[in-house]
């Protein structure tokens, strides 16, 4: 699990990274970058997964379970360099079926773009 201070929940902080519309994409999973920051407080990091990609709890759940646990194994390996305030990882349906290890590859490509 994410550490506290590297969670996105403002529905505010949301709307206004979604604004921004400084995106990438790769694999099955869209990135949207916040404004640049000039202070040092840790990037806050928010995962989506629509009900349109899944009806069912369980597989969407599965999948933000995925992205948030290969995005805390880049931080414990020091791999983050970010410059935003805000980024949000939100997936499409390809990543339904995809394995864990398919997932760490494309949030590691993602990152290493931004």
């Amino acid at each position: 699990m994410l550490p506290k201070e590297y969670r996105l929940k403002k529905r505010t902080a949301f709307k206004a990274t979604y604004k921004i519309n400084n995106t990438y994409y790769e694999g099955g999973i869209t990135v949207f970058c916040g404004k640049t920051k000039e202070n040092t407080n840790p990037t806050k990091i928010g995962f989506v997964v629509s009900k349109k990609i899944h009806k069912r709890a369980v597989k969407r759940n599965r999948i933000k379970r995925l992205m948030r646990e290969s995005y805390r194994q880049m931080i414990k390996e020091n791999k983050i360099s970010t410059k935003y305030i805000s980024i949000i990882f939100v997936a499409s349906s390809k990543l339904l079926n995809k394995n864990f290890q398919y997932t760490k590859n494309t949030i590691e490509k993602l990152v290493n773009k931004i």
